[in-house]
This record gives structure tokens, sequence and C-alpha cells, in this order.
């Protein structure tokens, strides 16, 4: 039996089921904070289904962290094209209404004379979900505290007397099965996942459940692009057309009907959706999926947790599903770094359900809003509504794209390892917005984004662990880097010498975690550094908190 086969191996440190998107970052995650993982995957590549479309400006901040940000970029739709939805009764008809959003390139003009805390560091990316998982399963697999296994199915769990996990893999190209031992095992292997079933998470479905049918397919026909071009084309016949390169690759999705014969003729079925006859100049893949809305009852089951759509499962519109996940691998893996190095306590891990289970709450609530939408439409089309009815509904839901405030704006105010604002001013946490982003360091929030004299973005001044921005220009955070030292927790000081950064930031320390979360501020530093520290690492008890 060759080593890699052998159960009693040391066991490694994380356990990853799943290299897509969330699976990879996750790796990504914990290789930038000096962790070593072995990330397994049934598929020997990626998916030729291009699946999710848009990766939108917080999950890029997140990646520009991780040194992927302008590969991903350079892999996408081109920074000159807009984003614009189109609805149309038929394509045969001028659409009846167009949503706009500002192209990338706009974004980044908008972004380079904004420095007050409103704009992001980085905007949204559009690229085919199979071009960013293959993106970022090779860079996970070229880091060396990755361990990339490719044609690996995960089958279950068992758990150790010493508190580890065995896994059985199957290898998929020789049936043969082996076991791994972990220390901690993280589910990122979809909605059907695996691991999931294995703990006994409950996660219920909240509403319908649909069927659909997706055609992805090449085609240059201009029948396509009737009235200019489209990010969305949005169909009252029930079909939605997503330009996937603005070339000439498409998705089409549409509801499974007991009439539709879409195996044999999907085109054929699509062009009586849209209202045109289409030419298609080759078919690259028909599926079936079922559409529901789904979060996961708990995240964490001991040492095994759940992420992505393990975790949550929605639509695929807005923008909701893959970007939630992204998210969730960046606060687990910083935080399973800290508890594998030693310097994270018990409610560091405790954490992750407590901040990212209310975020994947929220976003399902915001998909079922845009879902009405989409279903509202046709329905109000085959009722009779004339197009100038068709175009008012559309104008007074237009503020459905405009939603950086989601992105942005959720605040882990629920959270063990942040501390509560404490103030006799009568200071209210701010308010959130759904479009636009308000900048605030109130604990639990994104530090906002403000450029430096000399150009520099303030986020990427922050460190790998913990950032003590210290606007005082006295060295009040200097006790803070000996108190951090005495735990083991990885925190710099940061000196900024800079009043209008020092207004968008609101007081002259700023503690701010891995993630560019806040943990804590003050105006002057705490009494105690040691029980500020000792909350934010995860080492206070709930009867313990100051």
């Amino acid at each position: 039996m060759g080593k890699r086969h052998a159960s009693a191996e040391r066991p490694v440190p994380v356990l990853i089921v799943g290299a897509g998107p969330v699976g990879s970052t996750l790796a990504l995650e914990l290789a930038h904070h000096g962790v070593a993982c072995l990330l397994v995957e049934r598929h020997g590549a990626p998916s030729p289904h291009p699946k999710m479309d848009f990766v939108n400006g917080r999950s890029m901040e997140l990646f520009r962290r991780l040194g992927v940000a302008d590969e991903i970029r350079a892999g996408g739709v081109p920074a000159r094209h807009s984003f614009n939805f189109q609805w149309f009764r038929s394509f045969a008809e001028p659409p009846v209404d167009e949503w706009t959003h500002p192209s990338v390139d706009e974004a980044f003009a908008h972004i380079a004379r904004t420095n007050d805390g409103t704009a992001p560091l980085e905007p949204y990316q559009r690229l085919p979900g199979n071009v960013l998982e293959e993106l970022l399963r090779r860079r996970a697999g070229e880091q060396p505290l990755v361990e990339l296994r490719t044609g690996t199915a995960f089958r279950e769990l068992t758990r150790q007397r010493d508190g580890t996990l065995a896994a059985t893999l199957t290898d998929m190209a020789t049936g043969e099965e082996y076991q791994v031992r972990a220390q901690y095992v993280v589910g990122c292997d979809g909605a059907g996942s695996a691991v999931r079933r294995g703990t006994g998470i409950a996660m219920p479905t909240v509403g319908p459940e649909t069927d659909h049918c997706d055609v992805y397919f090449r085609s240059t026909d201009p029948r396509l692009r009737p009235y200019g071009r489209y990010f969305l084309g949005i169909s009252a016949g029930g079909a939605t057309l997503v330009s996937r390169d603005e070339k000439d690759t498409w998705t089409a999705f549409f509801p499974e009907l007991d009439d539709t014969d879409f195996e044999r003729d999907p085109i054929g079925v699509l062009s009586r959706r849209l209202g045109t006859d289409i030419t298609v100049e080759e078919v690259l893949k028909v599926t079936r999926w079922r559409g529901r809305m789904r979060v996961a009852e708990r995240y964490r089951e001991g040492r095994v947790f759940l992420a992505g759509d393990a975790a949550h499962e929605f639509y695929p519109m807005g923008g909701h599903g893959a970007n939630t996940g992204l998210a969730d691998a960046v606060d687990l893996g910083w935080k399973l770094a800290g508890v594998l190095h030693g310097w994270g306590g018990p409610a560091l891990l405790e954490s992750y359900e407590a901040e990212r289970r209310p975020v994947a709450l929220f976003n399902r609530e915001m998909c079922f809003n845009l879902l009405e939408v989409w279903q509202r439409f046709p329905q109000l089309a085959a009722a009779g509504a004339p197009p100038s009815h068709l175009a008012g509904y559309l104008a007074q839901e237009r503020y459905q794209i405009e939603n950086t405030g989601i992105h942005f704006g959720y605040r882990y105010s629920s959270s063990p390892l942040v501390l509560a604002e404490q103030t006799d001013t009568g200071e209210a946490p701010p308010t959130w917005r759904w479009t636009g982003i308000t900048p605030s360091t109130w604990p639990g929030s994104r530090a906002p984004s403000v450029r430096l004299p000399d150009g520099t973005p303030l986020l990427d001044r922050l460190s790998r662990g913990f950032t003590l921005v210290d606007f005082s220009g006295k060295e009040l955070g200097r006790d803070a880097a000996t108190a951090a030292d005495k735990r083991g927790i990885p925190l710099d000081v940061l000196a900024v010498d800079d009043p209008h950064a020092r207004g968008v930031w609101e007081r002259s320390l700023v503690l701010v975690r891995p993630d560019q979360h806040i943990a804590w501020r003050g105006e002057t530093p705490p009494a105690d550094w040691s029980e500020v520290l000792d909350q934010v690492s995860g080492n206070v008890t709930e009867g313990r908190r100051p």
C-alpha cells in the first residue's frame, strides 16, 4: 500500500471535498495563512458548463488579497462591455425595458475619482464559472501547501479516538478505496453534498421547487442581439438568454413544461420561447436542473464544516449563490488557520456559522425578490398587460441590479469575535443601504476603501493577519503588538498619517481582521489589550466577554 493510501499516516490539517470555485478559494486562503490542505475532486477537469457569470466587487476584493484578481479579469468579459438586462415580450419587437449597469471600465473610472469610502476597491467582473473554476483550481494546485487530487470521490467519514476524522476516498480511475485522516473536513461539494448528508445536517427548502432546462451553445446569429448588446435577455415566453463572452457563446434557461420536446430539439424549443427563429452553429451542452432556495440548518458538525452550495442553494440569478460561497471560504479559511496555528480559541470556529449563515439567509430573500420579477414578467405579459404597463412594472424593480449595498454592506454584528461598540455619545450603527456603500468602521463592518496621499489603497496596506491601523500619530497601538506577540497572534501595527483617511475610518485606532472586517475600534487604547485580543481570537467564552 502506497503512502498516500495509508490511514495511519499523519493527518492532514484540512481535507476539502470539492475543488469548485469555493473549495479552491478555501485552499488558497489556507495557503495564504501557511496551512496545508488536501483538496479532492471527483471530476478530472472543470465542468464544461459555464454555471455562474458574475463575480461581485466584494469577491474581487477578497481575490485581490489572494493575488488572483488580475488573472480573473484577464480571463473574463472585456471591461468595456456594460452590464445590461433587456426585457422582451418577443425578440421580434423592441425590448419593453432595459436595466443598465456601468461597465467595469466605467466602474473603475468612478473608483478613481471617488475617495470617500463609498466606492469599492474592486468592481465586479463577468466571466464564465467554469473559467473561474479552472483558474482557481490551477492556482490552488500550484501552491506547495495544497495537494490536489482530481478523479477522487469522497465516500464517508468516521471519527477516530484521537478526535481526528478518517475519510474514505475512491480513486475513480482504478476503483480503489483508501482512507486519509484529517484534523478538519470542509464540504464544498455542492448542493447534493455527500459531506452534508454524512453529518445529518438538514437543508430544508423554502418556497417552490421548479425544474428548468439549459442549453449551452455557440451562435453568431444577429437575431440574438436585435436591439444591441446585453448580458441578460429575458423573454416573456419564459426564456432567459445569457451572453457568456460577448462574442458567440450563450446559455439559455427556461422552466420545463410537460410538452417541452427539449432533448430532441432544444433550439426549436428556445426559438419558440424567444418568439423568433435562431440559427445555432453548435450545441455544446444540454442539461436539466432544479431550482430551489435552501440554507442548511447548521454549518458545522464537530470538526466538519459546510461552505458554498453545500451550505446554501439559491436560484442562479442575482449573483448571490456563488459569491456568498466565496466569502464563506475566506471567513472559514483564516479561522481554521488560527486554530491550527495555535492562537485561535474555540469561539473562532464557532463564529463561522454565526457570521455566515445570517448572510446566506438574507441573500436567499434577496434572490426571492429578483425571482419574483422573473416570474411575474411573463405572467403579466400573458395576461395581456400592454408594453407601457410592463415597462412601468420593470422600472420600479430596476433597483435590484443597483445592489452594491448587499455585496459590501453585510455586518457581523452578532459575531462572538466582534467587540460591540461601547459609547456614551448615543451614536447608532450606520443604516444599511441597498444601493451604494455606507463607509463605516462600526465593528463587524467591512473596512472602507480609501486611497492614501501616495495613491496606495489603504486596504492594500493591511497585513495577512490582524492589522491595527493607528491614525493617532502617538504610537498608541504599540502595546497591542506586544500583547499579541505574547499570544502568538499575527498582528501588525500600521501607522497612517492622513487626516482624510482618519475621517473616513472614524477612529484613531481600528483593529482589522484578516478578512478586512472590523473587530474593534477606539479613540484611545483599551484598559487591557489582552481582553480585546482574547475576544477577537476566539479565546473568550460567553461568560467572560468584556
